[in-house]
Formats: C-alpha cells, sequence, structure tokens
C-alpha cells in the first residue's frame, strides 16, 4: 500500500520544528523505528530535494546518541535513518560494554575488595571502582560511526539550526544542556539548569549516556572548570526546554516508556522484599520515563492557558504556545526485555541473575532493569518493529502536525 505524502498536497511545517529523544538505554533502539516510520510517512518516495524535517535535535542519555547521528546527516535524512538502524539493529553488548568473563571478574574484584577492605585503606581512592560495567567500547564504537565534521557543515549550511545534549554534572548538581547551533544564541540559565555552548563530541555522548552507578561519569570542561558529568535523564526536570529556548515552534517527542508503567510483570503481589534488580529497575524509571511524560502535560496545560487570552495579549508576553506529538511504545518493552534474557552473554547473564533477574515463567522479574542494558539485536530489532509500527499507525496525525500551519 502506497503510503501518502505530505508532500502530495501540502508542504511541510515552515516553523522550526524540535525533536526530543529521550533516554532508556537499549531501548533508545525503539526511537530508530518510530524515525523510520515518520521518514516514510513524509516522503515514501524519496524525493532528491527532501529536507530535514527536524530543525533542531535534543537529545539525552540513549537519545542523545541517537539525536547526533541525525544531527551529522541532516542534509540527508533517509540516509542518517538507516544508518540508525544498521546500527542498532546489528548491536550486541560487548558493542557497549564489557561482558566478557574476564572484564566483569576484574569489576567484580574491584568492587569487592572495597567492600570488604576499603577500610583498611581510606585513602586508597585510585583503586575504587568506578561503576558496575565498563563501557570503553561503546566510546571507540562512537568514535567509529559518528562524522562530527559532517555535523559541523551541516549546521554551518543551515541544514540544521542547532543540537543539544543534555548530562548532569555530579559535581555542581546542576543539569546541563551542551549545544551546537549555526548562529549565536545567548545561553540561559534556570534554577539547577544551565545551557553551555560547545562543539560536541564523544565525550559529551559518553556523559550523556552515563547511567548511574552502571556506567562511570565522564569529565567535561565547562567554564574553564572540569565536571563530572553522568547520564542527563537525571534532574532533568523540563526535557522539551532546550528545544524551545534553541527556537523550535513545533515539539515532536519520542519516549520509551509503555503507559509510564514502572512494573509491568503480570502476577499477584508479591510481598517478599525487593530484588535488587526491582529496585533498580523502579530506579531507572523514575529517572528516565516520568519527567518527559510531566513535562508534555504541563506544556498542555500551558497552551490551554495561553489559548484563553486575546492575540493582541498573547503578543506582549514571553510565552508562547507550543504544539506538541508524542510517540511512545504500544507494548511493555520490560516484558519484551525478558523474553530476549537469554540472547545476553553468559558472564553477563550470570551478573543480572545474582542481582535478581529472572525469566522463569511464574516468577519473572528484573525486567524494568533489563530492559536499559539488553543490548543484543534479537531486542532491539523487536523494539525498532515496533516503533516503526507505532509510527506507520498514525500516519494521518503525522502529517497534520508537519502540515503547514500560518503564522
Amino acid at each position: 500500500m502506497r503510503i501518502p505524502c505530505v508532500n502530495d498536497t501540502n508542504r511541510l511545517s515552515t516553523g522550526p520544528v524540535g525533536l526530543i529523544l529521550t533516554g532508556g538505554g537499549a531501548r533508545a533502539a525503539y526511537q530508530a523505528g518510530v524515525l523510520a516510520g515518520v521518514m516514510d510517512i513524509l516522503d515514501p518516495n524519496r524525493a532528491p530535494d527532501f529536507t530535514n524535517p527536524f530543525s533542531i535535535i535534543s537529545g539525552s542519555s540513549a537519545g542523545a546518541i541517537n539525536a547526533t547521528a541525525l544531527g551529522c546527516f541532516s542534509d540527508d535524512p533517509h540516509t542518517g535513518t538507516h544508518k540508525l538502524l544498521d546500527l542498532w539493529g546489528n548491536l550486541h553488548t560487548g558493542m557497549v560494554y564489557r561482558a566478557d568473563a574476564a572484564g566483569l571478574f576484574h569489576t567484580g574484584l574491584q568492587w569487592l575488595s572495597t567492600l570488604a577492605f576499603g577500610w583498611l585503606m581510606p585513602h586508597a581512592s585510585r583503586q575504587q571502582p568506578r561503576s558496575l560495567l565498563d563501557n570503553r567500547p561503546l566510546g571507540r564504537l562512537l568514535s567509529e560511526s559518528l562524522d562530527f565534521e559532517r555535523l559541523r557543515k551541516n549546521l554551518a549550511s543551515k541544514r540544521l539550526d542547532a543540537l543539544a545534549i543534555t548530562a548532569a554534572a555530579y559535581t555542581t548538581g546542576e543539569h546541563i544542556t551542551f549545544y551546537q547551533a549555526n548562529r549565536a544564541i545567548k545561553p540561559w540559565q534556570r534554577a539547577l539548569r544551565q545551557a553551555v555552548p560547545c562543539t560536541i563530541g564523544v565525550d559529551h555522548l559518553l556523559a550523556s549516556s552515563s547511567i548511574p552507578f552502571i556506567f562511570p561519569a565522564q569529565p567535561i570542561l565547562v567554564g574553564g572548570q572540569t565536571a563530572w558529568c553522568g547520564d542527563g535523564s537525571m534532574r532533568q526536570l523540563a526535557p522539551m526546554s532546550p528545544a524551545i529556548h534553541l527556537g523550535a515552534k513545533k515539539i515532536f517527542v519520542i519516549g520509551t516508556g509503555y503507559k509510564d508503567d514502572t512494573h509491568p510483570e503480570k502476577r499477584k503481589i508479591d510481598t517478599k522484599y525487593p530484588t535488587l534488580a526491582q529496585i533498580g529497575g523502579h530506579a531507572l524509571s523514575n529517572i528516565f520515563l516520568d519527567s518527559i511524560s510531566m513535562d508534555v502535560e504541563r506544556m498542555d496545560r500551558i497552551n490551554s492557558l495561553l489559548a484563553q487570552l486575546p492575540p493582541n495579549v498573547l503578543k506582549t508576553q514571553s510565552l508562547r504556545p507550543v504544539s506538541t506529538f508524542s510517540i511512545t511504545p504500544s507494548r511493555s518493552l520490560d516484558e519484551m526485555a525478558l523474553v530476549h534474557l537469554k540472547n545476553v552473554p553468559r558472564a553477563a547473564r550470570a551478573l543480572f541473575r545474582v542481582i535478581g533477574v529472572s525469566s522463569n515463567s511464574g516468577q519473572a522479574t528484573g525486567g524494568a532493569l533489563i530492559s536499559y542494558l539488553l543490548f543484543e539485536a534479537s531486542y532491539t530489532q523487536e523494539l525498532i518493529r515496533l516503533g516503526r509500527s507505532d509510527s506507520l499507525s498514525r500516519i494521518e496525525e503525522v502529517k497534520a502536525f508537519f502540515k503547514e500551519t500560518p503564522e
């Protein structure tokens, strides 16, 4: 069946459209599927003059990686989306973190030594472990996969207005937005939030995607001082704020949470003490899923209030209405992850089993935690298919959102 193209009867919106890609570790593969579906809706015939529908792209955590990849190919969005599909569709755990027995044993030994004998050597900080997992393979993957020079050229040629990457500074407690734009934009600052203009690189992406405790923090130079930064979804009070500050008039959000359901396991209430995996999964869900849903609700309320103002009064206000559109999973990613747990490398699977992850029938637990860390093609490919299906199920809504509207 032929998908009607927006350009068949209408032009794409001339107002800057911002794309918000939230965090979620391996869940971010879902975003690649949604984007593939959106590109097919907007340009099913791959017209040679098809332009990037997203002028401003903002990402946090694993969404920051997707955002940067799209920014690098904002001159050729179909190719950029294809490369995202290829990356996520052929992923395996060892490309993101060390999952071999030797690597996990070394990290485990460090933790055990620190817990058992750290009181004897309180000043031996250099030997203290910094994270549960070693994500240096991810750094190599990003260096090989992303063309930052192409990103700079796309900004210079105005094929992209701005790219924003968020991170949380452990050393100051601030939420930082690193942004790179095609024009001078004055940095903004709010309570516990600040924006920093910079040239975005691998270090910013590693910082933004460093899930707390699981991956190590990264040193980033901010205002002439080193700030140790972690996952951009932490303390992210207003995920849509960067895109609005950078000029977006419409915002397209791709989330990774299924109805904000942090406990999807279908079973009777268990009165046993929760496992570490259950507690960890709940904590990660609070970090990654809650802020964007609250921000969308807040934006809807603000738009409703602004709609009550007369046009002549609205023009004198600093606030302006910003239309939003969001796509989120139609199925529980936690349940999907448990199905693919068997594909995780044996050593990593043993580690997860120790902390309470189980896919055993009737007592499946830890799906929320493993859904963020299951970087295996069988799982990510299913997420891609789900994302594409979810976007194609809303063809008319997507077309209407991108339809040009009068100023």
